[in-house]
Order: C-alpha cells, then structure tokens, then sequence
C-alpha cells in the first residue's frame, strides 16, 4: 500500500513575490502534483537556484522529491518527483528527464558560455528548457530536457560562427571540466557583500553598494540588495551585466587588521 500524499496550491500566494513566480509556481505544482497523484515520474523544467528554492519551500518535505541537474554540482535543476518503486539512479537512465548533448567543433574556434546560450535562445527553445552549459576544448557539453532534445538535435548546428556537430551522449559521460577564472588576491575591511563585489569586478564600493540595492547582485543563486550581507567563504557572486565571482579563500587578517581573500571571476 503506497503513501498517500496531500499538497497544498495555497502555498503559491505566500511565496510568490511577482505575476513571474506565480504563473511558475503553478505549472511546477501541477506537474509534481500530477506525479503524485498517478504515481509516477515527474519532473519541473530547469530551475534556477532561486526559482529551485522557492519551489522545495512549495512543497516541503515530500517523499521521493529531489533535484537533479544531470551531474552533482549542477547550478540549474529540475525538481523531479519519483515514485518509491525508483531510486535516485532511474535519474541516470533512459528515461530521464535530463539529456546531455554533446557540440563539437573546431577547436581553434573559441565560442563562450554566452555564446552557446545566446545561439540556443536564437534556436527557439525556451531558457527553462536548457541547464548548465559546460564549454571545453573543442567541444561544449550542455544539458537539456528529454523533449527538447530531439530538436535540437536536428536544428542545433552553430553557435555565431562557429559549426557544431550535435550528439547525445551518456549523463555519466558528461564532460563538466573546470571553468576558467581570474585568481584576484586583495584585502577587504570586512566581508560584506559590497567589499566582495568591489574588490571581483574592479569598482568602487559605492558603485557595489548601489548595483546590489537595485537588486543586481544574487549570493549562490539567491537574489540579495543588502550590501552589508556577510558573505562565506566559498559563496558564488552574480552580478547582472558584470559576470560572476566566488571567494574561494578567506585568509586570515593582515597585521593592518585587513581581511586577505583571494577571489574567482569566472571568464
């Protein structure tokens, strides 16, 4: 006799914040309450940290709900439902809602990350429909929902003007590899946020305090427009138009009382 499980649509008004959320926090709960109510697999489109949160607060703690991105350290997930006759590793399978395709080309081409995302929005496909993109050397491994990818597959051909031969390869054959950075070694008065900001991208601390109060700034995925937020060690930091940095090390103090970092900007 399986569990019956009970949700609560209510939720959505106390947690969404604009018409946006609202109308996404609604199409997730019917296909994860669909799930449930059936029994069977179901699944979200890719989610942003913040989009991802929001909806695990949506439903709290539902057995068998978990998210997956197509490898562990992914940054943007589905939230999936599986039924308790499968375990996390169906994920990995046949019939995941996850595909990994491989872009080969010419390795003396050098396409970017908003390279691949801006040809794959010129494609048509919507931005929920793809997660992470992982560019390497002569080949970019991304991912993609399971019904997206047949299209792609066919129409995909070229990121600018660089030609791609698309291929559909194992979840555990993805080729995530190691982002590029700019190691940046300074010292802050404090680790608040807007310090963090000024020393990664290279402005003044008034110019960081003011983009993060008009709500450019997000700390692992999660939107912030305090600029006295502490930041932790090992965060990641966006900030819309600039990139993003991570303060991969806290050092300890100088002997002028200054805190030693040292900073990634992802390139």
């Amino acid at each position: 006799m399986r569990l019956v499980i009970h949700l609560d649509r209510k939720n959505i008004e106390k947690i969404a914040r604009t018409a946006e959320d609202r109308l996404l926090l609604a199409k997730i709960w019917d296909k994860i309450n669909a799930g449930v109510t059936r029994n069977i697999p179901a699944s979200s489109p890719f989610l942003s940290p913040r989009e991802l949160e929001m909806s695990r607060y949506l439903f709290g703690e539902v057995p068998g709900l978990t998210a997956f991105g197509g490898y562990p350290d992914a940054e943007r997930k589905m939230l999936c439902y599986l039924p308790d006759y499968l375990d996390a590793d169906s994920l990995f399978g046949e019939d995941s809602p996850v595909v990994c395709l491989r872009a080969r080309f010419f390795q003396g081409d050098s396409p970017t990350h908003r390279d691949f995302l801006g040809a794959l929005m010129g494609a048509g496909v919507a931005r929920e429909t793809i997660g992470d993109i992982c560019v390497g050397k002569g080949s970019c491994d991304f991912f993609a929902t399971a019904e997206i990818a047949p299209y792609l597959l066919q129409n995909f051909t070229g990121a600018g003007r660089t030609k791609l031969h698309l291929s559909a390869v194992p979840l555990a054959e993805a080729a995530i590899g190691e982002p590029e950075v700019q190691v940046i070694r300074d010292t802050l008065a404090s680790l608040r946020l807007d310090s963090v900001v000024a020393a990664g991208f290279r402005m003044g601390r008034g110019t960081a305090a003011e983009a993060i109060a008009a709500g450019k700034a997000a700390i692992d995925g999660l939107p912030c427009d305090k600029p006295d937020k502490p930041v932790a060690e090992g965060a990641k930091i966006s900030l819309r138009g600039s990139g993003k940095i991570k303060l991969a090390k806290v050092n300890g103090q100088t002997k002028k009382g200054r805190i030693s970092v040292e900073l990634h900007r992802y390139v």
